[in-house]
């Protein structure tokens, strides 16, 4: 009997000033938290890491490899990720599983064999640092790697959300199901497509693709929204619910903040630089209030990673291009994309990460921000050898915008 399924003795409130309950509690494993558990393999949790590399690796029976989960703050119970290094000159063990999973190359190359139950035929397509692919859901694949040293592959899944609904092992690894829908084994259904078109929520740029070849240089569209000459695709893989995007900062320059809810994760592909995250409540300018100790900050580099809401309400985040190089990011989701907001069908819904303040949107101007923001940035850039290329005309006020940074501090309730 597990410690959920014990018996413990009801205590009925003693008269009608008291209430049932404990009050405080400790909150207790998901089915998922206790599978992680059960693998035998490393559990990083915090706010992220200066490199995926970083992590350390034990020994995976199930993958056949050595791995690491990964649950960064304000992930749990949303998506799962992990990394997995593939033996020299060996491969991952064939698997199959009721979730959808993406996977980005840290190091190495070698190719992916997909196939559904049944199929005399495999499909296989080549991957090396820097690609990204999707498995189709219930799908067989194994991963080989073509090298004599051990490459290292990062994974996104959807694991949490299945397990944790049917909290049965062997429905999600042993289900017979097959998704003709999701993986039909067509010659080019890992053929990379380079055409844009306009997603249908937000009307952002999005691919149509189940493999990218290069995510660190692949081609991306303008987007402005995050930073001036800012770029960004939303690749859509295998019709899946998971949602990612990959971006691009020019050197020189930094995003504004925005807030959002936790799901996110910010995955370096390019560059270096760091990304501060702090709760909404703490408003828009949280040094200026006395509040600089309550912002999280961490530095990374290619292939490591932060969670930009750690909280679980609402947090800013803001990304900052410290090298010589542009910052390059990808973001991932799981299932917690803007269609997903609540609402009902056909409601309408505001893009408020890209509104700022006095558009009612969470975006900060540059010119509403914390003066400690950009002194800070141009004195890393100093430290780095890289020129800033923030306009000072970004930082004044507009003409027709009525906004008093004070009176919006005491909105929020900042003396």
């Amino acid at each position: 009997m597990s410690d959920d399924e014990k018996k413990i003795a009801w205590q009925e409130p003693a008269g009608q000033q008291t209430r049932a309950g404990f009050g405080d509690f400790t909150k207790k494993p998901t089915p998922y938290d206790l599978f992680m558990e059960s693998e035998g393999i490393p559990v990083f949790r915090g706010l992220g890491v200066r490199t995926v590399a970083d992590l350390p690796r034990e020994d995976w029976a199930r993958k056949g490899g050595r791995g690491s989960y990964i649950q960064t703050y304000g992930t749990e119970t949303k998506w799962g990720h992990f990394v997995v290094e593939v033996p020299a000159g060996g491969a991952l063990n064939p698997e199959k599983h009721m979730f959808e999973e993406i996977y980005l190359v840290v190091e190495g190359r070698g190719t992916a064999e997909v196939w559904q139950e049944g199929d005399v035929n495999k499909h296989t397509f080549e991957w090396q640092k820097g690609s990204m692919f999707s498995i189709p859901i219930n799908a067989w694949f194994r991963i080989v790697n073509a090298t004599s040293k051990p490459a290292l592959l990062m994974g996104g899944n959807t694991a949490p959300n299945v397990l944790n609904q049917l909290n049965n092992v062997e429905a999600v690894y042993n289900n017979p199901f097959v998704f003709r829908d999701r993986f039909s084994g067509a010659d080019d259904f890992y053929a990379y497509n380079e055409e844009i078109e306009a997603d249908p929520v937000r009307g952002l740029a999005m691919r149509r693709t189940n493999f990218i070849p290069d995510a660190v240089n692949c081609d991306l569209p303008l987007d402005n929204r995050r930073s001036p000459g800012y770029r960004r695709v939303e690749p859509y893989m295998t019709r899946n619910q998971f949602y990612f995007w990959i971006g691009q900062h020019e050197n020189g320059r930094y995003s504004k903040a925005h807030a959002h809810t936790s799901a996110a994760i910010l995955i370096c592909l390019k560059g270096k630089g760091y990304t501060y995250t702090w709760p909404e409540h703490l408003g828009p300018t949280p040094w200026l209030d006395g509040n600089g100790d309550q912002v999280q900050r961490l530095d990374y580099e290619p292939f490591g990673f932060i969670t930009a809401a750690p909280g679980g309400q609402r947090w800013y985040h803001q990304h900052f291009s410290v090298s010589k190089d542009p910052f390059r990011l990808t973001a991932w989701f799981g299932p917690h994309n803007p269609g997903r907001d609540p609402g009902a069908p056909g409601s309408k819904h505001t893009d408020y990460t890209a509104r700022e303040l006095h558009e009612g949107g969470t975006a900060i101007a540059y010119w509403q921000e914390d003066p400690h923001i950009r002194a800070e940035y141009e004195a890393q850039l100093a430290e780095n050898g890289v020129e800033s290329r923030m306009k000072d005309e970004w930082f004044e006020q507009p003409a027709d915008v009525e906004w008093d940074v004070r009176s919006r501090r005491m909105a929020d309730g900042i003396q």
